[in-house]
């Protein structure tokens, strides 16, 4: 079973969300003070934690920035900003996504599924050179791609953001979550992914063949028989 770690100040939300992934079937340990994490990492094993960032005893990122390199699992963090500078320091100091208070239970559980699964597929497909799914084949060591045997003139950024689709096949990901993958700590603003992914369909002429959209949330590549 999943083990997410919630580092809240507040008991409620806290108690909230260790049931709602309860309901789930994902464990969870709830720490009420950050300032007890680092201690914690280093002797639990946890898949994902979720982190509030306005805590008095110390900040998320404060914690983030302190643990992220003792801890190679997703960083979420859970916070009422929601300007684009707090998000862009968020992604610095490696935190993987966003939830918005007051959040909505679905997008809470389908986010931290998300990243989760992300987690299990990064560990199959780190080691592959190439990837084929369909009539698309992604080769990571020569920075090609070929649909039925022809080579797509992809830009280097189009070429990130097909490899990190077709390692994800069949994963819901949300916009920011393409965008902390592929643009990493970059500024820049989280729209500049619909404007790219538009770019990668016309060149794949897809019309939704591969990449769809997932309303109110972000982007999904579809699986194609011949993956499995």
């Amino acid at each position: 079973m999943k083990k997410v770690l919630i580092v809240d100040d507040n008991t409620d939300i806290s108690e909230l969300i260790s049931l709602i992934l309860k309901k789930e079937d994902i464990d969870s340990k709830i720490v009420n003070n950050p300032l007890e994490v680092p201690e914690l990492i280093k002797n639990e094993h946890f898949d994902l934690i979720l982190l509030d960032i306005m805590m008095p005893e110390m900040s998320g990122t404060e914690l983030c920035s302190k643990i992220r390199d003792d801890v190679n699992i997703p960083i979420i963090f859970l916070t009422a900003k929601n300007e684009l500078l707090d998000k862009m320091l968020g992604y610095e100091i490696g935190g993987d996504d966003y939830i918005t208070k007051p959040f909505d239970n679905t997008e809470l559980v389908l986010k931290i599924k998300s990243h989760l699964r992300l987690k299990d597929r990064s560990k199959q497909n780190n080691n592959k050179k190439t990837i084929v799914i369909g009539d698309l084949v992604l080769d990571k060591e020569s920075f090609e791609v070929k649909q039925n045997g022809v080579k797509l003139d992809l830009t280097t950024r189009e070429f990130e953001l097909l490899k990190y689709f077709m390692e994800n096949a069949g994963i819901a990901l949300s916009k920011e979550q393409i965008f902390e993958a592929v643009w990493g700590s970059e500024y820049g603003d989280v729209g500049t992914v619909a404007v790219n992914i538009k770019s990668l369909r016309d060149k794949l002429k897809d019309n939704d063949k591969y990449i769809i959209t997932v309303w109110g949330y972000g982007y999904k590549f579809l699986r194609k028989s011949n993956e499995e």
